[in-house]
C-alpha cells in the first residue's frame, strides 16, 4: 500500500494531526494497536488545554462536539508557594473569557477517533502495530507485524515518549528522570471550586488541583516516588483526608470518585525532530514536567505546524524532503526548548529547601504578582501556547 504520509500513533497528537490533514490532497494512513476505550465513569487523566489549542482543535472540526457537560472553564488561577508566596491569574482580569479548559483525554481522543474515521483521505489501520522500518532515497518503508507494509513519502513518529519508531529510526534521545511520580485522581468537593485551578509548591513536591463539572477536581501531585507510592498505598479515605490537608481544606471534604493512579516523570529531549522522511511530533519529540500543565498543548502545536508546513507546501515539493521537513522543526524549536527550560528550571527552584533559596522563591512570586505587566505578558504567553 502507497501513502504519502503514514502516521505512528493513535494518540492525541497522532489524531490531531491526522484531523489537521483532512483537507489536503495528501493520502494518510493511520497506524494504531488498539482503539480508543470508553472508561467507566470519570477519566483520571485530565488536560488543561490552551485557548489557542481549543481554536486548533475546533478548526478541525473537534471541539464542537465535545460533550459540554464534561468540560470545565479556568476562570482564576492560585499559585501557592512554600512559604508565605502567591501569584493569582484571573481570566477577567487578563482580558479573555477563560485561561483553560480542563477536559478528560479520553473524550477528546474519543472524538478525534471519529472525526478521522470519517475522513477521505485517510485510511486507519487498527489493529495494527508496526515490526519493521527501512528508509531510501524515494521513500520509507514500514511492515506490520501481519506482513502487511506501507510505503510513504513521510513517516510521523505520534507514538510517544518510549516511540518504538523513532528507535527504529535510529534516534537517539536524553532522558532526565525527575525520580518522581506524577499521582492523579479525582474527587467530589465539600465546596464549589466556582472554576479555580489550584497550585501549590511544598516540600513534598507540587500539588495541582485541576477544576472539573460541578464540585469535582481533578489532582496531580508531582512528588517523590518514595511519597508518591506512600500515597498510592492509602485507602480511600485516608487519600483524601491527605490530599484535602495539603490542599488546606481549600474545597472543604473530598470523596474519591476515580482510583488514583501514577507514572514516572522525567524530561526527554531530542536532538533533533526531523530526517530525511522522518517527523517525530507529541511525546516521541519532547516530554516535560506536568506542573506548567503543557504537555499536550506541545502536541497539538506539534500537529498545527507540521500540517501547514505539508498543507501549504508546493505540488512538486515531497512531503518527506528534509528541507521541508526542517521548516516544522525550525518552527517548533523555540517554544518547546522554552517551556522545558522554564519548567525543568521551576522544578529545581522549589525543589530545595534551604532558607535563602525559600526567601527567593515565595519573593519571586509575590513580586510577580506585585506587577501586573508582567503576569499580562505569562497569561497572554500561555493562552497561545
Amino acid at each position: 500500500m502507497d501513502f504519502d504520509i503514514v502516521i505512528v500513533g493513535g494518540g492525541l497528537a497522532g489524531l490531531a494531526l491526522a484531523a489537521a490533514l483532512r483537507r489536503s490532497s495528501l493520502s494518510v494512513a493511520l497506524v494504531e494497536g488498539q482503539a480508543p476505550a470508553i472508561p467507566q465513569g470519570w477519566d483520571s487523566r485530565v488536560y488543561a488545554i490552551s485557548p489557542a489549542n481549543a481554536r486548533f482543535l475546533d478548526e478541525v472540526g473537534v471541539w464542537r462536539h465535545l460533550d459540554a457537560a464534561r468540560m470545565e472553564a479556568v476562570r482564576t488561577m492560585e499559585i501557592h508557594g512554600d512559604a508565605g508566596g502567591r501569584l493569582d491569574f484571573s481570566a477577567y482580569g487578563s482580558g479573555v473569557s477563560e485561561l483553560a479548559w480542563i477536559l478528560e483525554s479520553s473524550s477528546m481522543q474519543r472524538e478525534l477517533w471519529e472525526t478521522v474515521k470519517r475522513q477521505g483521505n485517510l485510511t486507519l489501520l487498527c489493529p495494527a502495530r508496526p515490526q519493521a522500518l527501512t528508509f531510501a532515497a524515494d521513500a520509507a518503508q514500514l511492515t506490520l507485524e501481519d506482513g502487511r507494509s506501507l510505503a510513504a513519502r513521510l513517516i510521523v513518529a505520534a507514538d510517544g515518549a518510549e516511540s518504538w519508531t523513532r528507535s527504529a529510526a535510529g534516534i537517539g534521545v536524553r532522558f532526565n528522570p525527575y525520580d518522581q511520580l506524577g499521582v492523579v485522581a479525582n474527587f467530589a468537593t465539600g465546596l464549589p471550586h466556582r472554576g479555580t485551578a489550584f497550585q501549590w509548591f511544598r516540600e513534598d513536591g507540587v500539588l495541582a488541583w485541576l477544576p472539573l463539572p460541578g464540585n469535582r477536581m481533578s489532582m496531580v501531585w508531582s512528588t517523590g516516588e518514595y511519597h508518591g507510592r506512600e500515597l498510592l498505598a492509602l485507602d480511600p479515605a485516608a487519600l483524601c483526608a491527605r490530599v484535602a490537608a495539603a490542599g488546606n481544606m481549600q474545597l472543604g471534604d473530598l470523596e474519591l470518585i476515580t482510583p488514583p493512579s501514577g507514572f514516572p516523570l522525567r524530561l526527554m529531549r531530542a536532538p533533533n525532530t526531523v530526517a530525511p522522511r522522518l517527523a517525530l511530533i507529541g511525546d516521541a519529540a519532547h516530554t516535560i514536567h506536568p506542573l506548567s500543565g503543557h504537555g499536550i498543548n506541545m502536541g497539538f502545536q506539534d500537529a498545527k505546524v507540521l500540517a501547514s508546513v505539508l498543507c501549504d507546501k508546493p505540488g512538486h515539493v515531497d512531503c518527506g524532503d528534509l528541507a521541508q521537513l526542517r521548516g516544522y522543526e525550525r518552527a517548533r524549536k523555540e517554544a518547546v526548548v522554552t517551556l522545558q527550560t522554564v519548567t525543568d528550571s521551576l522544578q529545581d527552584l522549589f525543589l530545595p529547601a534551604t532558607d535563602s533559596l525559600t526567601r527567593l522563591r515565595n519573593f519571586g512570586l509575590n513580586l510577580t504578582n506585585a506587577l501586573p505587566v508582567i503576569k499580562d505578558l505569562l497569561v497572554r504567553y500561555a493562552l497561545a501556547s
